[in-house]
């Protein structure tokens, strides 16, 4: 293998550098997306999260390109693919190839394990068409960090003649660019002992044009600083980008910020830090942002990524929430302090996770927790005791779920290496959604169970509603949007809601080499029919949040009232009988009066004069808006489609279908109105 990267890199470097030739370069940064367990690759109509890989990777070019690095005479023009909402095109690539005096280039770019297999199919694509590539993110760089010799997946692409990127580029990006220019590139650049500062490195930039990819599209992403000070052995962060952390100037973030809200309209981030607390100019940030909110006027809001032990740190919660933070990602991992311990995840203390969730709940920010499952004192049955736990004690807003995967660069991977013990061969499944080792405390298939109950449990109704009922008004439409994105992402769609999207593509023809190509008309009937099967769950869904909508939705005084009077009826019927509209007639007019004669003024709040609001609710008291479940409504539908199904077309009453069929629109759209109002 030596004697074969030597004469390799001795080849290249024979190459003659003359960018003169080179008028024009075409750097295409591409993220590969994976393959579902079909073979298609997942890509979707919208996103959910940009990728701050490539966020980062442009800024640094833009950077080089704005002073002229390459020379005055080549211009270049940078593309960002996401696969995960790009379709890329190889065929069009290595036709910008061929053009004269052209130059393209293929950045593999931020590439995870559970993607790799794909980033290879597309190394393997564009090779085939002599266009140049590049690879780099967590899997290769995890991979050289901790193991002297290089895996035989990532040999085979430097067999091919890719070029290998391990570590963080911001100091070396110039020269790799270059060189790839210049034709002159190495086999492999391991940077991982030149560890970047970042104190004055170009901020990550999000693209307009990427960024309408995603929902929403006012969203960017930004890491703060880099490293962290921990010891977890399931992590791959700390073998990479290593202990010592280096953070970001905070007046170029605040710079930064400025710049993209007034020319961009970005005003929410994600500050992708592993952990944000621990970056030493947290306060610089937080006081930057708490002056654009204050001063400018410029509405910034974020999430970020915290220890279990921030809120701990003096004026940190306050000054987070003042800064503008809506959400943070807390990594527990566990609440058995064995499993901690056993991982090194020392600084977690269990005790004290309700006085860490209190305290962020006291400053209005939702708090969404990170959980593993499959540490080694997990059993089916002590995890879903811990997700109750969760749900009971420790009273998240949200949580995420993981299973335990032994990632290259990670030492839990390196020991499993060493120990010879089995992992699962095929790297497609390395997302933490899968069973990569054989646990001893699982049956064969009850690991991967145990996790998708773990999600139905924490996403159950009744556990969204007691979380939406004790939230803070303020939390209660974020927290409210997020659970509505994770349960269409697990309950439809049936992968993690932080690598999803909404309406998946499928084409036809990108799909893992060894799965058959389906002919046009069967693809399109396969594909029929699984998005009428999915569009009849989102309906289902969409019904069941407006149901869950109107049991947790903030009351008004006249919406008070009038429940007291429904109640004040109910109690007089039998308890099954829905109420006949005279009832309700009286309920709304007693409210109605009852409410003018404590508050005259309330006419003027509700620009309604008094006297038509009595007119309207004795006109009409159904159609109207002060509805606190649409259980009635259901039930009639469900009666009425039974009735049809079964030929009882004269139990009908056309006149009450055509009455619910307005009452559930108008209730529709008020919802979806509160849904889509940011």
């Amino acid at each position: 293998m030596e004697k074969q990267l030597h004469a390799t890199e001795t080849e290249r470097s024979t190459a003659s550098c003359d960018s003169s030739k080179i008028q024009q370069v075409h750097l295409f940064f591409t993220q590969p997306s994976r393959y579902d367990e079909d073979g298609y690759v997942i890509r979707h109509w919208k996103g959910v999260l940009p990728s701050n890989t490539l966020a980062v990777l442009s800024a640094l070019t833009n950077n080089l390109v704005a002073r002229k690095f390459l020379g005055k005479d080549v211009a270049v023009k940078v593309h960002l693919l996401d696969e995960a909402v790009h379709k890329v095109n190889c065929g069009r690539i290595a036709a910008t190839n061929r053009r004269r005096r052209t130059k393209a280039i293929v950045a593999l770019a931020g590439v995870q394990s559970n993607q790799f297999p794909r980033a290879a199919d597309l190394a393997r694509l564009f090779r085939k068409h002599g266009v140049t590539v590049l690879i780099g993110g967590f899997h290769v760089s995890g991979s050289l960090a901790l193991f002297e010799r290089i895996p035989q997946e990532i040999q085979e692409l430097l067999d091919l003649g890719v070029t290998v990127v391990a570590g963080e580029v911001e100091e070396a990006w110039g020269t790799i660019l270059r060189d790839a220019v210049c034709g002159t590139l190495k086999p492999v650049y391991n940077l991982l002992d030149k560890k970047p500062d970042l104190s004055h490195a170009p901020v990550p930039s999000p693209v307009s044009g990427y960024l309408r990819r995603f929902l929403p599209s006012n969203h960017g992403s930004i890491d703060c600083g880099r490293g962290c000070p921990f010891h977890c052995s399931f992590c791959t962060i700390i073998n990479v980008q290593g202990h010592r952390m280096r953070f970001r100037d905070a007046e170029m973030i605040k710079e930064k910020v400025r710049e993209n809200y007034l020319k961009k309209h970005v005003n929410y981030y994600f500050f992708t830090d592993d952990n944000f607390s621990r970056n030493k100019n947290w306060e610089k940030i937080f006081d930057a942002l708490i002056e654009l909110r204050e001063q400018e006027n410029i509405p910034i809001n974020f999430m970020m990524q915290v220890d279990v032990l921030s809120y701990r740190i003096k004026d940190f919660v306050r000054k987070a929430a003042a800064a503008g933070c809506t959400q943070v990602f807390i990594g527990m991992e566990s609440l058995n302090e064995k499993n901690l311990k056993a991982e090194g995840k020392t600084q977690n203390e269990v005790s004290d996770y309700k006085n860490l969730i209190a305290a962020y709940h006291d400053a209005c920010i939702a708090t969404h927790a990170g959980y593993i499952i499959g540490f080694p004192f997990d059993t089916h049955d002590s995890v879903l005791e811990d997700v109750e736990r969760l749900k009971n004690e420790v009273k998240v807003d949200q949580a995420s779920f993981f299973m335990l995967t032994p990632l290259p660069g990670s030492i839990d991977h390196k020991r499993m290496v060493e120990e010879g013990r089995w992992m699962e061969p095929d790297l497609n499944l390395f997302d933490s959604f899968h069973e990569t080792i054989h646990h001893p405390n699982f049956k064969s298939g009850e690991w991967q169970q145990t996790y998708w109950e773990a999600w139905k449990s924490f996403l159950s109704f009744e556990n969204m509603k007691a979380i939406l009922q004790q939230a803070h008004p303020k939390m209660y439409w974020n927290i409210f949007r997020n659970f509505l994105w994770y349960k269409y992402s697990i309950a439809i769609n049936r992968e993690h809601p932080m690598v999803g999207g909404f309406i998946r593509w499928k084409d036809r023809r990108s799909r893992r080499p060894g799965y058959a190509i389906d002919p046009f008309w069967q693809h399109a009937r396969k594909r029929l029919l699984e998005l009428a099967h999915q569009t009849k769950l989102a309906v289902k869904l969409l019904f069941e949040f407006e149901e869950l909508w109107l049991q947790t939705r903030k009351r008004t005084p006249a919406e008070e009232y009038v429940l007291a009077e429904i109640k004040s009826i109910q109690s007089g019927v039998t308890s099954w009988r829905a109420l006949r509209a005279k009832e309700l007639q009286q309920a709304y007019v007693r409210a109605a009066e009852r409410l003018l004669a404590l508050s005259p003024s309330i006419s003027i709040s509700l620009r309604i004069p008094p006297r038509f609001i009595l007119f309207l609710h004795r006109l009409n008291p159904l159609v109207q808006s002060l509805t606190f479940s649409r259980k009635h409504v259901q039930a009639f539908w469900e009666k009425t489609i039974a009735d049809i199904k079964q030929g009882r077309l004269f139990a009908l009453k056309p006149h009450w279908i055509a009455f619910n069929a307005v009452r559930d629109f108008v209730l529709g759209v008020r919802f979806l109105q509160s849904l889509l109002t940011l």
